[in-house]
């Protein structure tokens, strides 16, 4: 499953290059523009089929390989999710996730590391429960954890390889897109407390 959120680029091509005799497989998702990255994930979670749903970030710093150690702890996790044991970002980049991450914490009570880490597993059962997700950003990992600690399920995280970025654009250590970032992580919360409670099942 492959999610192109209106890339300028030969995204799916190369993808399918890459999977040489498997790209018959390859499911592909396309944005005709750019819907942000919760909707790019949202859209790929939904379309998959089976039981267990993972996600990784298409920005070349992390390896799908790295997914099986995570899928091997699902079976006493609802969510299994990676943190960057040594992260292969600028220290500024580094400086402004602490940061965030100290405000989740905060804000969410949510007590696990790099929230924001772009490599997950998680059971279908989960995503459903968890949905509809209100977040438009990154900050759709936070609502996750968030809603999963709401909902009784079990949390796992395991370190993962992270690697240096060799393609795309960087926003995330410039002033607005801070301001931004802020901005939502307070309006999210907001919105959860006014219009989101645990179901019981």
């Amino acid at each position: 499953m492959l999610v192109d959120d209106g890339s300028d680029d030969r995204t799916v091509a190369v993808a399918r290059d890459s999977l040489g005799a498997a790209a018959a497989r390859l499911t592909v998702i396309t944005h005709p523009r750019q819907r942000g990255y919760a909707a790019t994930v949202c859209d790929g979670l939904r379309a998959a089929r089976g039981s267990v749903l993972a996600f990784m970030d298409g920005d070349g710093q992390f390896a799908a390989a790295d997914l099986a150690p995570l899928v091997a702890r699902l079976e006493g996790a609802d969510l299994v999710a990676g943190y960057r044991q040594h992260r292969a970002d600028p220290w500024h980049r580094s400086v402004v996730s602490l940061t965030m991450n100290v405000l989740v914490r905060a804000l969410y009570g949510v007590r696990q590391r790099d929230v924001d880490c772009g490599l997950k597993v998680m059971r279908r059962e989960l995503f459903e429960a968890a949905s509809p997700i209100v977040a438009t950003s990154a900050l759709f990992n936070t609502e996750i954890y968030f809603k999963a600690k709401r909902l009784g399920f079990r949390v796992v995280q395991v370190p993962v390889p992270h690697h240096p970025r060799v393609a795309g654009r960087r926003s995330g250590a410039r002033l607005r897109p801070i301001l931004r970032a802020l901005r939502d992580l307070v309006r999210l919360r907001w919105r959860l407390a006014r219009a989101w409670r645990p179901q019981s099942g």
